[in-house]
């Protein structure tokens, strides 16, 4: 009777115990979804690739092919990415993408979400990015919210992108 009292409460309140068995199991799920675009070069490599990402520690990836073309430059991460993430999936993107030169502001996505050569944003949200300030987000004494400041000052509210057209 008290183990259906407690599951109704848990129901009702929408509140886990702690130590409970669905609290470990969200603790240890993964931390947010990677989209990925690759050229289509790629796509007889896709299982590589997505091992790539696994041990890179991005294990909730999705990658797609464009069918014509290279895809943007570009990586956009989550304003909760931790930096150990966020280092990894600028790894990736340099190694499959031929590197980074536009920065997506976190503010456009979820928490915990990373994408990589996204063709779904336009130049108005754009922010170009040298090999200097990159080499500022990897480094890799950098702590999380070190490194969301760093982003952040790369992508400002305030401040409107410098257009200068898509590297494709």
């Amino acid at each position: 009777m008290v183990k259906i009292r407690a599951i109704f409460l848990v129901m009702l309140l929408g509140v886990l115990p702690v130590g409970s068995a669905m609290a470990a199991e969200q603790e240890s799920a993964s931390p947010g979804r990677v989209e990925v675009v690759l050229a289509n070069e790629h796509r007889q490599d896709r299982e590589a690739i997505k091992k790539d990402f696994v041990e890179a520690g991005l294990p909730n990836v999705h990658i797609q092919f464009m069918k014509a073309g290279r895809p943007p430059t570009n990586i956009g991460l989550g304003p909760k990415v931790t930096a150990e993430r966020a280092r990894a999936a600028i790894r990736m993107a340099k190694h499959y993408n031929r590197g980074i030169t536009i920065l997506l502001p976190e503010r456009l996505f979820p928490d915990h979400y990373v994408t990589i050569a996204s063709s779904s944003f336009d130049d108005t949200v754009e922010y170009p990015i040298g090999e200097e300030a990159l080499k500022e987000l990897e480094n890799p004494l950098l702590t999380t919210e070190q490194f969301h400041a760093l982003y952040r000052r790369l992508t400002p509210v305030d401040q409107l992108p410098v257009k200068k057209g898509r590297v494709f």
